[in-house]
């Protein structure tokens, strides 16, 4: 890798940028001015590095220094002497033919080979997409399950971070902006708006790839046991409600281990749907005894989660305080930073002040875990003006991409320091570099309630992989997905596969999504009640690997659900976002395609058996019937593991 980085090329040059906000999607542009390429004009090598200095026209220089440590390349630019330079572009040579994978969370692709990818972290689900989508399928009559271009991607995880089919990674430290060009075959472009420090590291395994990436990014800790224990219920509406929820999945035999109410702190109803009041309070009139409720169910084995954000709602009482004493983010004029987030104005605590910061420890430890809470959404962190005002004094263009790391880590230090680690956890939306060491689990985020390839339930393979591939190795999405606007809205057979889905990852959640009167709920009728009973049995069946795979996610960084190529690099593997690996045995294709009952499968070079039929097949393509019910899952035959699959087939058509 070193003998590639003799052959890199360098680009500075000087630049404005343009940033406008709106609900959380950042449009950009850049005025671009005095763009040049270097010209080398000195090389050295030792062992285990090579140093460059480059030369600009007017005399400028810049030294490019790469050494190799433990394993791993530290390379870096820098001017010599002083520099008004800040747009730095950097190329180096790749083998031809090479797959790409990471930048962060990526939904409606998998393999970036040939695409540009803009890392910066913003709303994936902007209103701008949404509106797209629905003037396509209502005005142009397109179909919805069509993936939207690429181009203007925005992702709620963003992360200066690939790995290659040739089992290699990259990773910069960058602040700012920044983007890769995949599409040159033999040249990977990288821009930058600061000098570049960037690291590589290559292995003989993708493991390998994985462990060496995570150790120099961080991992995920281990999540408390009784998450595995089911499903996660989704309620809102009070505790008369979540009493008639639990009782409806228990009359059709399912296990439940939690219930999530997002609504815990009360509702506002607006022009988007239901959604929660942003005010992290116990609301007791909608949660008539809430206390002790919790303690109730806890008895149960049933554990109760809730939600927050790094918002509050300019109405209520915790904004009142956190304004009077300057906990929140200021505009330019001094005044508290209010953005539009869907319909109404908030207002965002500021994390660079460390009072704010205690304070709202002591609000999570309090209100939440001090009610008895076993964990919580941890919703937002991309919303960060670049124009905004922070206590710290910081720019906040350098601020931005960082916020939802040091969002996580507030959240962590809140689990921390009430000591309930081996029983609380949450999971997160939105990250940058720094996630992975502060949050125990991602969810991908407010996928649409369709089958779309880029925002529906096709998305939640390439997003969780895509992340896996970044150093997140455990993740997960709303059962039924969560955004709901127009015609476009759940119907049942979109929930009954993606709980099939979902049964074979690391939690079983669901959503009711921002409408749920008008999406399909898991107790609309008994036959998805039924369903919800043989899922959710199913995956407390898979408790006892779910645990072995995180635990090699937390000492390791082996993601728990992996592309197929992690363990089989096959031609075939390199570019499917449809299938995936669920630990190194099991194999799991799920059904994306409405009104589908079979679906194409492509199995390595194994012997696998089908978990629910007990067929056997060899490496290959088959169509698999797969009508619902009968998901097409698939055990290594020479699996130490293959009394679970007949545990989970047993759990699956237990009789209720």
């Amino acid at each position: 890798m070193i003998e590639a980085l003799k052959r890199i090329r360098i680009s500075v040059g000087r630049g404005e940028n343009q940033f406008t906000m709106s609900r959380g999607s950042f449009r950009y542009r850049q005025t671009l001015s005095n763009t040049e390429v270097l010209h080398r004009i000195k090389a050295g090598q030792s062992s285990n590095g090579i140093k460059i200095l480059f030369e600009s026209r007017n005399g400028e220089q810049f030294l490019f220094k790469a050494r190799e440590k433990n394993g791993l390349i530290r390379a870096s630019l820098r001017p010599i002497g002083e520099t008004d330079c800040n747009r730095y572009r950097i190329s180096f040579p790749v083998e031809e033919g090479i797959h790409i994978y990471g930048c962060g969370e990526v939904h409606s692709e998998f393999d970036l080979a040939g695409h540009k990818v803009r890392i910066f972290v913003a709303e994936h689900q902007n209103t701008r997409r949404i509106g797209r989508k629905l003037v396509r399928k209502g005005l142009l009559l397109r179909s919805a399950e069509r993936s939207m271009r690429f181009t203007r991607y925005e992702s709620y995880y963003a992360q200066p971070t690939f790995v290659t089919s040739g089992k290699w990674f990259f990773h910069s430290e960058t602040k700012g902006y920044s983007k890769f060009d995949f599409t040159n075959p033999r040249r990977i472009t990288y821009r930058t708006q600061e000098p570049p420090v960037f690291w590589l590291g290559r292995a003989d395994s993708f493991p390998e790839v994985s462990e060496k990436l995570t150790g120099l990014l961080g991992r995920q800790r281990s999540l408390p046991d009784w998450v595995y224990d089911g499903a996660i219920l989704a309620v809102q509406g009070g505790t008369e409600e979540i009493d008639r929820k639990i009782e409806a999945a228990r009359s059709g035999g399912a296990a439940v281990c939690g219930i999530w109410s997002q609504d815990w702190c009360g509702c506002r109803r607006t022009g988007f749907g239901y959604q929660v009041m942003w005010n992290w309070a116990w609301d007791r009139e909608l949660y008539k005894d809430l206390d002790k409720r919790i303690q109730e169910w806890r008895g149960k084995g049933i554990h109760f989660l809730g939600y927050i954000n790094p918002f509050l709602a300019i109405e209520k009482e915790l904004y009142r305080y956190a304004s009077k004493h300057g906990y929140c983010v200021k505009d330019k004029a001094g005044n508290d930073y209010l953005v539009t987030i869907t319909t109404f104005p908030a207002a965002m605590i500021d994390l660079t002040n460390p009072d704010a910061w205690e304070w709202y420890k002591d609000v999570i430890k309090e209100n939440m875990i001090g009610l008895g809470m076993s964990g919580w959404m941890a919703d937002f962190g991309e919303y960060l003006p670049v124009d905004s005002v922070l206590w710290s004094g910081e720019d906040p263009y350098y601020v931005h991409n960082r916020w939802p790391a040091l969002w996580a880590r507030l959240n962590m230090e809140a689990v921390q320091e009430a000591g309930k680690e081996d029983e609380v956890f949450f999971f997160t939306r939105a990250g940058y570099t720094g996630t992975p060491k502060y949050s125990p689990m991602m969810w991908t985020g407010d996928h649409h309630v369709d089958w779309s390839e880029d925002d529906g339930i096709g998305a939640v393979i390439p997003a969780t992989l895509s992340l896996a591939m970044s150093g997140f190795g455990i993740a997960h999405s709303d059962v039924g997905g969560y955004t709901t606007v127009s015609q476009m809205f759940r119907r049942r057979e979109l929930l009954l596969r993606w709980e099939e889905l979902n049964v074979f990852s690391p939690l079983y959640r669901f959503h009711e999504g921002n409408q749920p009167s008008r999406n399909v709920q898991f107790d609309a009728d008994p036959e998805l009640i039924w369903h919800l009973g043989r899922c959710s049995r199913a995956h407390a069946a898979l408790k006892p690997y779910l645990k072995d795979l995180e635990r090699e996610n937390s000492e390791k960084g082996t993601p728990v659900m992996r592309p197929v190529f992690y363990h089989y690099e096959e031609e075939e593997a390199w570019t499917d976002k449809t299938e995936y690996l669920l630990g190194r045995d099991f194999l799991v294709a799920p059904v994306l395609t409405r009104h589908a009952v079979s679906r194409t499968v492509y199995l390595p070079d194994d012997t696998w058996v089908h978990i629910f039929t007990g067929q056997k097949y060899g490496r290959g393509t088959y169509t698999i019937d797969a009508p619902i019910g009968t998901p097409p899952v698939f055990i290594r035959k020479d699996s130490r593991w293959m009394d679970l699959a007949e545990e989970i087939r047993r759990a699956w058509n237990q009789a209720n």
